[in-house]
């Protein structure tokens, strides 16, 4: 039985996201079976120290990292890389990330040091091109003041929305991991009346109430974010903010049993549905990074971190993310 990452959780109050690109001409993999291992350590030694912390770190693979790394063929049904979205105004940009780590809990004590490990390990053989801390922001509102992930599946229903199935048995509960950071135009989304402000969203702002549809915009963000109730996402959102250079955004975080589904999601938002009927809440918030990765299951990471979990050596070299031999 195989038995997933902690992408079903319900995030903590502090979060660190970070994403590794592997340095050039360099052989990766056992630093690849030793950050395994770590991750399997991070897990059990958080789950065992702050047991009501909820500290975790969830590992994601992009498509090349993949490949250089000879894991298993076929790869995951719908692992890519990510292409850009480009609508008549908006474009979901792709930018590199060989790996993403997702650490969360309720001290961000247990979360830096989380970090800290991860950054010993693979600083030798990989290059941080991103780090972003999360916190919680009041009742789980994003710096723009709404409440961000209503829409999330709950109980029973978030493994089936999560993690892949029978569909694609190999990476049986795995899950398709999506980021990207935006960040928010505070002063001119804040320049609107709450009433606007709430035709943006599609939300009343206090009570997190969603519109009626003879008042909601067909612009509103959940009138496109949202694909319909057999089409969900797990989102683990978390606002993050730099007064001193006003950086303010939010960390998008996908994991989906499908990444049709959010790709499904993007376009909407992007594109527009009908065709340039773009999301509105992208006037407000530009997206800086777009990257797919994989966050296979716990059983896979144990089995990588033991080494049984790698193509057999065909005495070739690795394969770098641009396709030629180191």
């Amino acid at each position: 039985m195989t038995i997933s990452q902690h992408v079903l959780d319900y995030h903590g109050n502090n979060t660190i996201f970070q994403v590794w690109v592997f340095k050039p001409q360099l052989s990766v993999k056992e630093a690849f079976m030793r950050i395994c291992a770590l991750v399997d350590n991070l897990n059990n030694s958080g789950q065992n120290r702050f047991p009501d912390s909820g500290a975790t770190c969830v590992l994601g693979i992009g498509h090349d990292a993949w490949l250089r790394l000879d894991l298993p063929r076929p790869l995951p049904l719908e692992l890519e890389n990510f292409r850009p979205i480009t609508g008549a105004k908006h474009t979901a940009v792709a930018t590199a990330g060989d790996l993403h780590f997702h650490i969360k809990g309720s001290q961000p004590g247990i979360c830096f040091d989380m970090a800290a490990a991860i950054t010993a390990t693979l600083s030798t053989v990989a290059d941080c091109i991103e780090e972003v801390h999360g916190f919680r922001y009041w009742d789980g509102r994003s710096i723009l003041g709404f409440v961000d992930g209503t829409e999330n599946p709950h109980g029973d229903e978030r493994a089936g929305f999560g993690l892949i199935g029978d569909e694609d048995a190999a990476y049986k509960n795995g899950s398709y991991l999506f980021v990207q950071k935006y960040i928010h135009n505070l002063m001119a989304f804040s320049s609107l009346t709450v009433e606007e402000q709430e035709k943006v969203f599609g939300r009343y702002k206090m009570s997190d109430i969603e519109m009626p549809d003879n008042i909601k915009p067909a612009n509103a963000h959940i009138a496109l974010a949202n694909i319909g109730d057999e089409f969900k996402i797990i989102r683990d959102n978390m606002p993050f903010g730099n007064m001193g250079t006003n950086e303010m955004g939010t960390y998008f975080i996908a994991y989906a049993r499908t990444f049709s589904t959010v790709k499904k999601m993007l376009d909407n938002m992007f594109i527009g549905s009908p065709l340039g009927n773009y999301d509105r809440l992208l006037d407000f918030s530009i997206a800086k990074t777009g990257t797919l990765f994989f966050a296979p299951s716990a059983t896979f990471l144990s089995d990588a971190a033991s080494g049984d979990i790698f193509q057999p050596d065909t005495g070739k070299n690795e394969v770098l993310p641009n396709g030629s031999s180191s």
